[in-house]
């Protein structure tokens, strides 16, 4: 998956994801399947509504490497939007805006208290440390 380091890493933005926390998103959201659609109408790897796709500048969201650019451009928004917060409450406030939206993390001051967010942040967050201590580069 080389667009996903190439976003993470692109020199032209300032993303600066790490990697193996997008791919822990990937795997949450769509299992490495670029054609999925959840019930909700997210598409693609990174599972964009398409709504958020427009805004995004993503055309085709079933088209990975654009689904990816823009699923790591719009987790990185909010990974900055969290910068002072320890880096655990950074990740768990940025997936939280990710899987439920800003407006839901506004309106309760944090995560918000949905079983489903609260499952997806845990998966993602616990993928994410195997990945890093695993010694994956």
């Amino acid at each position: 998956m080389q667009w996903v380091l190439y976003h993470c890493y692109n020199v032209g933005t300032d993303y600066r994801v790490d990697h193996r926390l997008i791919f822990s998103v990937i795997l949450a959201e769509s299992n490495f399947d670029p054609n999925s659609r959840s019930h909700a109408g997210a598409q693609g790897l990174m599972q964009l509504m398409p709504g958020t796709a427009r805004g995004l500048g993503v055309a085709d969201a079933y088209y990975f490497p654009e689904n990816i650019r823009g699923g790591v451009e719009y987790l990185a928004k909010y990974l900055r939007q969290y910068r002072g917060e320890t880096y655990y409450r950074q990740c768990a406030l940025a997936l939280a805006c990710y899987n439920a939206g800003e407006n839901a993390v506004k309106k309760y001051g944090g995560v918000p208290p949905f079983p489903e967010t609260r499952r997806y942040i845990i998966k993602v967050t616990q993928q994410f440390h195997d990945l890093f201590h695993a010694g994956y580069p």
